[in-house]
């Protein structure tokens, strides 16, 4: 099935030449030139959203808290594309709960090939386990829609939070260095810093609650989920 791609940059020439070589690839693309009209194309449950940071109307970062916040779209993948080039910038980018971030001037063919990468990986995410949904005694994670229930209550967790839980509880009781963690959530071409996963951590133990038992902290290595508590 073919992939829809939206681009959102106020360059209009950005737009021109990714969309050519996009469509060139067999995608689907949609385009829009500030924040406020991307939101709106979002609507039409495109497959990745491409995003500058700094746009009129509503920045990048605004966008894509925006897109996070909504649980209908909670697990959409989201790349920026920016001019900002900081090592701030970028944790900024990823810990909002983006897939990638790629500074300008735009590599063609890396660009390409960090879209396949993202929209492969989110593939294998939403197959998920059999049936979809994954049980550890009273909790239920759901790979197909990005919500972890809690007996009778449901939770929906922000993409990459809900990647980190969903990849722990599928390696019960085998510690999972950060390290890894960083490559099989982000990718090994995405530089990102180890505390990047420890405020996911935070985040999600926050949200589980007597629930956050099953996530253990291996001092100096990284962490275990325990199936049985």
């Amino acid at each position: 099935m073919q992939s829809t791609i939206l681009l959102v940059d106020d360059e209009k020439d950005i737009l021109e030449l990714l969309t050519y070589n996009l469509v060139k690839e067999g995608y689907t693309v949609l385009t829009a030139q500030n924040g406020k009209e991307a939101l709106k194309l979002v609507r039409q449950h495109p497959d990745l959203v491409v995003l500058d940071v700094m746009m009129p109307e509503m920045d990048g970062w605004e966008v894509c808290k925006a897109i996070r916040r909504d649980p209908a779209h909670a697990a959409l993948p989201i790349m920026f594309l920016t001019a900002r080039d900081s090592e701030i910038d970028e944790v900024v980018g990823l810990e909002l709960g983006a897939d990638d971030y790629i500074t300008k001037p735009v590599k063609v063919r890396t660009f390409i090939a960090r879209v396949k990468r993202i929209l492969r990986n989110h593939k294998q995410v939403m197959e998920g386990p059999a049936g979809g949904i994954l049980k550890v005694g009273e909790m239920e994670i759901h790979a197909d829609n990005y919500v972890v229930k809690l007996g009778e209550k449901e939770l929906s967790l922000p993409k990459k939070e809900f990647e980190v839980l969903l990849f722990l509880a599928r390696h019960p009781d085998r510690v999972i260095s950060r390290e890894t963690l960083l490559n099989e959530i982000w990718g090994q071409d995405v530089y990102v810093i180890d505390r990047t996963v420890d405020v996911h951590i935070r985040k999600i133990r926050e949200k589980l609650g007597p629930y956050a038992a099953h996530i253990d902290t291996v001092k100096g290595v990284g962490y275990r989920f325990k199936k049985d508590l």
